[in-house]
């Protein structure tokens, strides 16, 4: 019997349960920062030792948190479904957990790339200095879609959320544009779940609102689901 596809789009709240912090929940700032320095263009070009060290620490602390609860219980969604995860997170937490197919819509933490060729990216797991360079010679950024750049994921997103049979929504304020627009693209007879402590006015058709954390609220909709 073919398997269910199941699109799963994920944000902050879901790591926040590991100890990775929102910068959405503290005013705009992000670990100490106000996002603009650390997370534009503008903030890259005026201070790119800054934007670095930033995210050095961002990537180191990586290796003190570990994946949730549910992150775990996506992972095990792929028992019965077909099932994409896509995340507005920059984190490696889906990875880790055990998900196998995994869109970045925002980049990688763990990855750098070229500052005069997007299409050059690298795996990058330790710090990244002034003097660290590409092949072409030009100086390594961070794999990060920032605030006012494209993001060049979301039309694939897009096409699979229109062949999606189920939704899953975790841990984000489906504030944020063009992510937040991705339900728009489910076909209207699909379940939807959103799952979130304090979720956001979402209508959709077919649309099922869990309002608990991650951790709690995901585990019980996958074994439901995982029962079926």
């Amino acid at each position: 019997m073919k398997k269910q596809k199941i699109v799963v789009l994920t944000g902050a709240g879901i790591s926040a349960e590991s100890g990775i912090q929102t910068f959405r929940d503290a005013d705009g700032l992000w670990e100490g920062h106000d996002v603009m320095e650390v997370a534009s263009p503008q903030g890259w070009q005026k201070n790119k030792t800054l934007v670095q060290d930033f995210y050095n620490q961002r990537r180191a602390q990586l290796h003190t948190v570990q994946p949730n609860e549910a992150h775990k219980a996506l992972a095990e969604l792929e028992q019965k479904y077909e099932v994409c995860i896509i995340t507005q997170n920059v984190d490696d937490l889906h990875e880790r957990a055990g998900s196998s197919r995994i869109v970045h819509l925002h980049g990688e933490l763990k990855k750098v790339r070229s500052t005069i060729d997007s299409n050059l990216v690298y795996d990058w797991d330790g710090d990244v200095t002034d003097q660290d360079k590409c092949e072409k010679g030009s100086q390594l950024r961070p794999h990060i879609v920032w605030f006012g750049e494209a993001v060049p994921m979301i039309e694939i997103a897009a096409e699979l959320c229109a062949i999606a049979d189920i939704m899953i929504i975790v841990g984000t304020s489906m504030q944020v544009y063009p992510a937040a627009g991705l339900i728009d693209y489910v076909p209207t007879n699909s379940d939807k779940y959103f799952v979130d402590a304090n979720p956001a006015a979402v209508h959709a058709p077919n649309l099922r609102i869990i309002q608990d954390k991650a951790t709690t609220g995901v585990r019980r909709l996958v074994d439901e689901l995982l029962a079926k």
